[in-house]
């Protein structure tokens, strides 16, 4: 794990997303704390449970990209999981547990791709020898090569009384491997061995293929073909691992190779994905990365909103509402879950849980689960002056985006200080009169204002536009004019 402090943490998220000073800080400290963690000693480290974080605030102001940004930066098995998706055990659809599940596939896939980069160059090697024996095949000696020796020893009958039926007469034969002498043996060696003109015509070969000249020969191999069964959704949680297993087995079995042409660039890869994954250590992996989901995991679980019980709903239990609730919680308070890479323990896995409650409220959530997101922060509803920040500020800011897009087409886009102050304005004001979307509502209205634009751009290229606030006003009148503004945008 990366030692940033929190301070470059905030620092490392400013980049992204604009504003939410306390959601920041809440995940940099938690983030800090797993660090402090694990360099303690084993009696006092297994004690310490990580502080688990449950955003509140409306769609769009960042919770998701809060901790998406936050795996990044530490590089720690992520996975985002929707709480809506799942029901109480027993019923159909997807269970809790799946959740462990998923971020020990992502965990072992990390840490698979990490080994790989480092066996790489041994990979290169042996794909390079593999792509030559492709393209120059060693000549075939089948007649020097000896075969199974078979011959007559005797005969044999079946019922050989006369009275007793028709006899079946057989003859006995002696099948074995053949003994020759050191003369036939040094001269099927030196079959196989290579001459010199061969030699040079592969050194020629290998010069060539380095080069890059042989890249769309067509070459014939074999490949793998995996096994896949279709996501069926049923009671319990170990059908997923099962569907694995059938996957395996039958793998094992024959008919697994394929005969494909294909092109030498395309071999390679091929090629070189299977090396790559002979020279690694599977167990190994699986170890790694158990050790990463279970020391540094973090799952981030949104709509959590949507599964909290309403206080005077009544009735009888919601499969759906505190059936799952029920079932998340032994999960995020510390529970030994079974997946196809081994049993992992979840007591020190990081959960950020994240909801608009804009109909229910945290309490609405069952105590025992509220007890287990200790820190809660609140985000902020955006106004005027975030729009206008997150149009400039960030690294992958809308204009820059729509700026570097255009630009493919040769069409060069510049943004007047005017015209974007207009969209903040717009975007706040369709904001407060419609759903308050948050910065998604930037999407849609520079989609709206570059529709023609892009939908013209490989016509009028190459060619430069300012985007001024006159222009703004022209491609949005309707905006302006028009109180429904449902009618022209989301």
């Amino acid at each position: 794990m990366k030692e940033l402090t929190p301070r470059e943490i905030v620092a490392e998220l400013d980049k992204y997303i604009v504003g939410q000073k306390k959601a920041k800080r809440a995940v940099a400290v938690a983030l800090r704390n797993r660090t402090r963690r694990l360099k303690l000693e084993d009696s006092i480290k297994e004690d310490i449970a990580p502080k688990n974080i449950l955003m509140i605030g409306p769609t769009g102001v960042g919770k998701t990209e809060i901790a998406r940004r936050l795996a990044k930066l530490v590089e720690s098995p992520f996975i985002k999981v929707e709480a809506t998706k799942y029901t109480e055990v027993g019923y159909v659809g997807r269970d809790v547990e799946s959740m462990i599940r998923d971020i020990m596939s992502v965990g072992v896939a990390m840490v698979k791709q990490e080994m790989q980069k480092s066996v790489e160059s041994e990979a290169k090697k042996h794909t390079e020898e593999a792509l030559l024996d492709l393209l120059f095949p060693k000549r075939k000696q089948k007649e020097k090569q000896p075969g199974p020796m078979v011959r007559p020893v005797g005969s044999f009958s079946l019922n050989p009384e006369a009275n007793s039926g028709p006899s079946i007469v057989g003859t006995a034969i002696q099948v074995g491997i053949p003994i020759f002498d050191k003369k036939d043996k040094s001269n099927f060696e030196e079959s196989r061995q290579e001459t010199p003109e061969n030699v040079t015509a592969k050194e020629k070969l290998r010069e060539m293929l380095r080069a890059g000249k042989l890249e769309d020969k067509m070459v014939e191999i074999s490949v793998s073909q995996n096994f896949q069964f279709p996501g069926i959704e049923m009671m319990g949680g170990g059908f997923e691992d099962m569907e694995s297993s059938l996957s395996g087995i039958f793998n094992t079995l024959g008919g697994n190779q394929k005969r494909k042409r294909v092109t030498v660039a395309r071999a390679r890869e091929i090629i070189m994905a299977e090396e790559s994954d002979k020279l690694i250590d599977r167990e190994k992996v699986s170890d790694e990365a158990k050790q990463r989901v279970e020391q540094t995991g973090i799952i981030f679980i949104d709509e959590i909103d949507k599964i909290a019980a309403k206080s005077d709903r009544g009735g009888g239990p919601d499969v759906s509402r505190e059936g799952v609730q029920r079932d998340i919680l032994p999960i995020v308070e510390g529970a030994t879950v079974n997946t196809k890479w081994g049993q992992v323990n979840t007591d020190h896995i990081l959960f950020i849980a994240a909801g608009a409650f804009n109909v229910s409220k945290p309490s609405d959530l069952i105590p025992e689960l509220q007890g287990r997101f200790p820190l809660r922060v609140e985000l902020n509803s955006l106004g005027k002056e975030d729009f206008l920040r997150i149009l400039t500020e960030p690294k992958n800011a809308l204009t820059k985006q729509y700026t570097e897009l255009l630009k493919t087409e040769n069409v060069e886009i510049e943004f007047t200080s005017d015209a974007i102050e207009r969209l903040a304005d717009l975007a706040a004001e369709v904001n407060s009169k419609l759903e308050n979307i948050g910065a998604r509502r930037l999407h849609t209205i520079m989609e709206t204002l570059l529709d023609e634009l892009s939908f013209d751009a490989p016509d009028i290229a190459p060619t430069k536009v300012v985007i001024t606030e006159q222009y703004v006003n022209e491609k949005l009148i309707d905006l302006v004019k028009d109180q429904d503004l449902g009618k022209y945008i989301l």
